[in-house]
């Protein structure tokens, strides 16, 4: 196996609770090998002494330990970026920001996904976490299941990752040479509005426009406690997945041509042109609604606009786009013609539906504020009664 010797690089500043959690946790990994390199990457700040005393204190068994203090401050990006240069010169390397936790298999799931997709022209990287949350919409999300262990997703991954020396060439290059992505609606407006602190959104930017993805694992090999940092104010469970728990085992990956499971970076399945039976560029999938300035024929979303509805579907079966592949019947999905304009008489129920709702929260807090006279009322009489 070429890559069985991968580097693990672990970045790290100043929480010394998330090091010392991370290190605990790649200790209990499943290795098959005793030469396994853990570079610990520290970048400079004015007082984390604690956190380089945690990385020199720390014994690594399954290999040779390396702690690489930074002579100046570089900031996340540039941190990242010299991490990621380390695929140079061991061929590939797997990246793991302090804030994580990794599953016993993540090592093997690694290796595993390098191997496969050294030769996969289309693929940028790999991620060790899973996603279920759209952070475009702030929605719940899961990929279809189609039997495999992986999935395709337009989304380059900061919590856990790892890239063959060719990915991170390529992507590099790309980013040298990098064209503007502050007006391009390719890329969703919640990633172009990140901070330029942010290695990630060029890292996406250049999928989307290269038309590349990161293999994605079915069940999280990592975690991500978002504890408070610099970027992040307190401490936050939103990005807590479940992760593998199971023992080392062959993982089964699909290639993209096999795959039902074919994400976009605005979190939409890009197989279902085809299970509508249409040119995947006559039409826009938009099924959480968060496309904006559509201009293709056909237009599948969760909005009500006023165009000729050609098909409409539920959104009862979970993942929503299940409902699609399903052929799930309703009027919650539609499917428009952009072509011809018609009057959507489903935003005449959506708004008497938005109206019944205000009475019924009125009415509601109308039964709590009755209710809640009566109960200050009784332990008025109550306290009376017994003489307090």
């Amino acid at each position: 196996m070429k890559f069985k010797n991968t580097p693990i690089v672990v970045v790290a500043y100043n929480r010394p609770r998330s090091l010392k959690r991370l290190l605990s946790s790649l200790e209990k990994g499943n290795y098959l090998s005793q030469e396994i390199p853990l570079i610990i990457s520290i970048d400079k700040a004015d007082s984390n002494e604690d956190v380089l005393a945690i990385a020199n204190e720390f014994s690594w068994e399954f290999g040779v330990k390396e702690v690489n203090y930074q002579a100046e401050n570089l900031g996340l990006r540039a941190h990242i970026l010299q991490c990621g240069a380390l695929s140079q010169k061991y061929g590939a390397v797997i990246v793991l920001e302090d804030d994580l936790y990794v599953a016993p298999n993540f090592y093997e799931f690694a290796i595993q996904a390098l191997e496969f997709s050294e030769d996969k022209v289309y693929l940028g990287g790999i991620s060790l976490y899973n996603h279920q949350y759209n952070v475009n919409v702030e929605d719940n999300f899961s990929p279809v299941e189609d039997g495999f262990d992986n999935w395709y997703f337009q989304f380059a991954s900061s919590w856990g990752q790892a890239w063959t020396e060719q990915q991170w060439s390529k992507f590099m290059e790309w980013y040298n040479n990098r064209p503007s992505i502050n007006e391009n609606e390719k890329i969703p407006a919640f990633i172009r509005s990140w901070s330029e602190k942010s290695w990630l959104k060029y890292n996406i930017s250049y999928l989307i426009l290269e038309n590349l993805y990161f293999l994605y694992p079915k069940i999280s090999l990592t975690t991500n406690f978002s504890d408070a940092g610099t970027h992040i104010g307190q401490d936050s469970t939103l990005f807590q997945v479940p992760i593998d728990l199971s023992g080392l085992k062959t993982f089964q990956f699909s290639n993209l041509k096999e795959s039902k499971a074919i994400y976009d970076a605005f979190y939409e399945n890009t197989n279902l042109s085809e299970i509508l039976g249409v040119e995947s560029s006559e039409l826009t999938i938009d099924l959480y609604g968060s496309k904006q300035n559509v201009k293709t024929k056909l237009w599948l979303s969760s909005k009500i606009v006023d165009f000729k509805i050609i098909q409409s579907f539920a959104k009862s079966l979970k993942p929503m786009d299940v409902n699609i592949l399903e052929g799930i019947v309703g009027k919650e999905l539609f499917l428009y013609d952009t072509s011809i304009v018609e009057v959507n008489r489903h935003a005449i129920d959506k708004k008497r539906n938005i109206l019944y709702t205000i009475k019924l929260i009125s009415y509601v807090d109308a039964l709590y504020i009755v209710k809640s006279e009566l109960i200050r009322k009784v332990r008025k009489l109550a306290k009376m009664f017994m003489g307090k």
